[in-house]
This record gives C-alpha cells, structure tokens and sequence, in this order.
C-alpha cells in the first residue's frame, strides 16, 4: 500500500524525519503543499493542489479542519485524518492497528455502597445507576458494623426491582437473612461465625479467614461449609492496606490460587485504594494485573476518599487492558491510553533549535506556543521566548505587541496555563488543543 502524506512548508522536516525514523512497512511519499501552517489547510485548497494523487490512502494533518468523507468524494481515494502531533505517527501506524477483539474481560465488578441503609433509597438508586454506567457488573450494599438495618430487605428488593445484581456486605444475621430473601446473588461474607447459614441461602456466599488468621483459617472454613452441602462459594483471602501486611496478602492470593485452583476468588482493594495518600488509578491498574495473572474473577471497590473516585472506571478499563495482554501474551502497554490521565505517554516537542529554524520560516505576527519539560516557547516572526515563568511570558509578550484586546490577552493566558501544566506533569500541549486526561476527558457519570 502507498501513502501520501500532506503538509505544509513549516512540517516537512519534522514529517520526512519522522517517517524516515519509524522504518515503515507501507511505501510513503510526502507532498508539501503551498502553505505554511498545516493546520489551516482547507478542502478546496488541497483539491486544487493534489488533482489525482497517486496513492492507496492519502493522510491528512490531523489538526487541519478538513472532513476526508469530502476529500474521498472529490479525489476518489481513501483519505484518514492523522494524529494531531506528527511525531505520533509511528504508534498511529504501530499500535491503533494491534487492538482486533479489544474491550472483553473475565473479571466481575462489585461497587460497594457504603452505610446504604442510612441512605434514602433514592439515593442508593442513583449511586446504583452511577456505578453502573462506570462498569459495575454489582451493586453491594454496605451495611454499617454494629449498627442493624431493619430495611435491607428492602433496599435488595428496590435494586433488584430496577435489573440491579445485588451482593450484600454484613455479618448479621437477620441482614442476611433479608437481604438473601430479597434476591441478592452474593453475600460478603462467611467465617466460623456465621458459616452455619450456609445451607439456608441462596446466594453464594464468599468465604473469608477468621479475623486475624491466615490461610489454614481460611481453608478450615471452606472445609466447614463444604461439609455442611455447599458447593457455590467465592472465597477472599483478604488483600491487606500497605505498612499492615500488603505484601504478605499478596503472597496469600498467590498460594490461595495453588491450594484452590478451581475456585472463584474475591479481592476487595478498598484496603489499599482507599487507604493509600495515592491516586486510585495506578493502584487499579496494577492490583487487577495482579488479579489476571491469578485468574482473580471477582473484585470489590468502593469511592469513598475523594482520591478514589473513579475507581469503578478504572477497573472497567484495567480488566480490559489486562485481558487483552493476558490473552495475548503482550505486556500491557502501547494499547490503550484511557489509564494515563496525569502524565501522557508520548511527549515528543521539537527541539529549542528546530524552533527556532521554524520562526525563521514564520512570516505573520500570530503566536506559536510549544512546551517541554524543560520550558515553555513562545514565537513569532518578531519574537522569540523561551521561559518556565507564564508571567514572564506574558509581560514580554505585552512589550512587543502594546495595550492588547480583553479576548486576545485571555487566550493568551488560558494557552500559557496548559503548557505550564505541561511543563510540569510531563503532557503532551498542542495549542488550542486540550490537555489529555485520559478515561478523565469523557468525565465520568452524573452521580445526581
């Protein structure tokens, strides 16, 4: 197959560089066409200069503002809009064509809400449903220690009214006991306390060890509810908060596989996301590659620390990332950006003296602004700026061009601002383009 690449005068250098470097599998030529900025390319414009390319797919800069359905109708040639920074074109080409199959998992969310019967049961129905459209497979209804509810039958009978799977979260009996009349699947949880419920209930209950005991707890109260007839259980033995025995429980889920390698296994990571002065999503991330390497099949979180809203989301797009390496037999990377939310995973400027042979080739008085992690580069055909300080920036730019309009001095500002952020968390700034945030960009749902 043969590509055209199109761009204007200030790109061909950075383009034919680039495409050099990446060592291509396609045939490639690069046409530059009679305008400086790529980005203000328009259909008739590059009608009138291509005429009939003689190509299999003609890529088009990806900030130009140019719909290829009109270019494919005009030309008769498939057209795709490229990256927005060409420097990106290599994983464009690499890994955007690697991801057949991608979003399947094997991995069963439970989304804990907290103290539920305190709340109203509007209340729980709205988490419920906020929960849900983050990737909740169950809604767990959290039930408050030494603190009795009279109305969790009715908070089950309520979400599983709406379509909800329900797990409920106590040791007491008469909570139990209601919840599982009202139809929940999963009851956390059984030790030598209560497991004599076990042949009572319909759900399936998950086996922990006894408080402060380890594995041949754990494995006694397996036996225990085995002889007692049951045969569907999950058992968890119990991911522990980071400095109160983390890795040790890591090594128990890892000998709880060996010793059990049938049965469904639960880890509830609250213990470490919701305990840990981190941010959730790197946690996530790494507890459910965990989790695949073990074949983990059921995982529970909450979002009760402000640090650990989204969890839900992040599990959701984990299962998946890890799924996908698992069954493939890749590492889990360079196949899908939604869990990079604070730093980006390519942040490729040109260099100080690439910028700078670029103004040497600018001829109009509109600004260009660029960030590494080094500073931040503002240009024109007049001036040129290299500084870490926006205010600097600012003031320097206002002495070159005078008293300035309100809309000109904002956007200014507001485009100084993301490339400080991008100087200093290590994103990628495009100007006029927003900052990337990951799965964060698409917010997450309302939790009204």
């Amino acid at each position: 197959m043969k590509i055209l690449f199109i761009t204007g005068k200030l790109a061909e250098r950075a383009l034919k560089e680039t495409l050099a470097g990446m060592q291509a599998e396609f045939e490639h030529e690069v046409a530059v066409l009679k305008i400086s900025v790529a980005s203000l390319m328009t259909t008739p414009f590059i009608i009138h200069s291509l005429r009939s390319p003689c190509c299999d797919l003609l890529m088009i800069p990806g900030l130009c503002r140019v719909e290829p359905q009109e270019l494919e109708q005009s030309l008769g040639v498939k057209v795709e809009k490229g990256p927005k920074d060409l420097r990106d074109i290599p994983y464009y080409f690499g890994v955007e064509k690697k991801r057949e199959g991608y979003g399947e998992h094997d991995l069963t969310i439970l989304a804990e809400i907290n103290d539920a019967p305190t709340l109203p049961i509007d209340e729980v129905l709205s988490k419920a449903r906020y929960y849900v459209a983050c990737g909740a497979d169950v809604i767990d209804v959290g039930c408050t220690p030494a603190r009795p509810a009279g109305n969790v039958g009715e908070i089950v009978s309520a979400l599983r009214s709406e379509g909800f799977r329900v797990s409920i979260d106590t040791f007491d009996t008469q909570e139990i006991l209601a919840a599982d009349k009202a139809g929940a699947e999963f009851l956390l949880s059984l030790n030598s306390q209560n497991l004599h419920l076990a042949p009572d209930l319909a759900c399936t209950p998950v086996i922990i060890p006894d408080f402060g005991k380890g594995l041949d707890s754990l494995a006694a109260n397996i036996e225990a509810v085995e002889r007692l007839g049951g045969t569907r259980y999950i058992i968890d033995p119990i991911l522990a908060p980071i400095t109160f025995g983390f890795a040790e429980s890591l090594a128990r889920y890892a000998e709880t596989r060996r010793r059990f390698p049938q049965a469904g296994i639960l880890m509830g990571v609250g213990n470490v996301t919701e305990l840990t002065d981190a941010d959730s999503t790197g946690i996530n991330a790494l507890l459910t590659g965990v989790m695949a390497e073990l074949q983990i099949r059921y995982v529970l979180t909450t979002e009760v620390a402000s640090w650990a809203r989204g969890s839900v989301r992040e599990l959701d797009l984990a299962r998946r990332l890890m799924y996908y390496a698992r069954q493939r037999g890749v590492l889990p990377k360079d196949i899908d950006d939604g869990l990079l939310t604070i730093k980006d995973r390519r942040v490729d400027c040109p260099s100080e003296a690439e910028l700078r042979q670029m103004q040497r080739m600018v001829t109009d008085p509109n600004f260009r602004i660029f960030a590494d992690r080094a500073a931040i580069y503002v240009f024109n055909r007049d001036l040129f700026i290299k500084e870490t300080d926006i205010h600097r920036i600012f003031d320097q730019v206002k002495a070159h061009l005078g008293p300035e309009p309100i809309g000109h001095a904002f956007y200014l500002g507001r485009e100084l601002m993301k490339a400080r952020l991008a100087m200093l968390l290590g994103k990628k700034y495009i100007q006029e383009e927003d900052l990337k945030w990951g799965y964060l960009e698409h917010g997450l749902p309302s939790r009204q």
